[in-house]
């Protein structure tokens, strides 16, 4: 069933994309904004987004793009099209390079679907090496009141160990036994 949404879904962008609907940015930024219709990103939408779990945080531009974003792994702040690198609590670093982000708003149903993309990262915890990729799907409807989203988070990522037991080890992943995460993402709003 889960593979069958995720395969709808993933349609259901590709029809959407060559039906016609306008972009309001482009590959500049290193975000991709799609919106249904006039192409306007809805103010109510535009500020800091924080999940209920995961460490997940979007701040999203009055174009739609998303300036920056607090991804789980490592909780880490990345910005479109920017490396990010940062100092490990047990030593070392962490290198995050970014994909191509993505993100696609329909009005007429109020669903947010943005895409996290990670075309390579290495984090060094002690004498132990992780690296790979990754790719996050959100997708979710806006309360009426524009302040929270209900998101389903769907995750692709490949992850290789590097430890002196277990050199250059790719953990294993079946993206058909690849549980949905329900996140709630709530609009911070600025303390005065």
């Amino acid at each position: 069933m889960m593979k069958r949404l995720l395969v709808l879904s993933f349609w259901g962008l590709f029809v959407f994309l060559l039906s016609g609907c306008q972009s309001s940015a482009g590959n500049k930024s290193g975000v991709d904004v799609i919106i249904e219709g006039d192409g306007q990103f809805p103010p109510f939408l535009v500020g800091r987004w924080k999940a209920d779990k995961g460490g997940w945080e979007f701040v999203f531009e009055p174009d739609g793009t998303i300036s920056s974003a607090v991804v789980s792994l490592g909780r880490v702040t990345m910005k479109p099209g920017q490396i990010t690198t940062t100092s490990m609590k047990l030593g070392g670093k962490g290198v995050f390079e970014p994909a191509q982000w993505t993100v696609q708003y329909l009005p007429e149903h109020r669903e947010l679907s943005v895409e996290i993309a990670i075309d390579r990262f290495r984090v060094e915890l002690g004498e132990n090496i992780v690296q790979g990729q990754t790719r996050d799907f959100f997708i979710g409807s806006v309360s009426v009141d524009g302040q929270l989203w209900w998101a389903d988070r769907f995750s692709f990522s490949e992850y290789i160990a590097d430890t002196k037991k277990y050199p250059n080890y790719k953990l294993p992943f079946d993206p058909n036994d690849n549980p949905r995460d329900s996140l709630i993402f709530q609009k911070v709003t600025k303390s005065k």
